[in-house]
């Protein structure tokens, strides 16, 4: 289990966060990171065009189950995102992941216990897990 990308990544992150190692730096890069990936799939939208959200609201029929409710539920997004986009929205993701794991390291926790757990809890509550 060491040897998982997970750990790696973490290892690596450990190593090299020199310039925000206060966590109220890392929590502030954290939420920048944030806010570039989200402005990067906008962009995406707004800039390039590659991709279309149209959001409104969800059309659900009043007498489905729970079950179904997923068929009926839409992301709003169509289109498909072009290499460029793509490459962009990575790299945010990956500064994001990266400032995350940064607040893992300064608390002690193992980004692979959690995620593992995580998946615990999903497969065994499932869609009632209120995702």
């Amino acid at each position: 289990m060491k040897d998982s990308i997970l750990h790696k990544f973490q290892d690596s992150v450990s190593e090299v966060l020199i310039r925000h190692k206060s966590m109220l730096d890392i929590i502030s890069k954290y939420q920048e990171s944030c806010a570039k990936v989200n402005r990067s799939i906008i962009k995406a939208a707004t800039n390039c065009g590659c991709i279309h959200i149209d959001a409104k609201a969800q059309n659900i029929p009043k007498d489905i189950s729970y079950e179904e409710l997923k068929d009926f539920m839409d992301n709003h997004v169509s289109g498909e995102l072009c290499d460029i986009c793509r490459d962009k929205i990575n790299e945010e993701m990956g500064h994001h992941l990266f400032y995350l794991v940064a607040i893992c390291n300064t608390l002690d926790l193992d980004i692979h216990e959690i995620l593992t757990k995580q998946c615990k809890n999903i497969e065994t509550l499932g869609k009632y897990g209120l995702y």
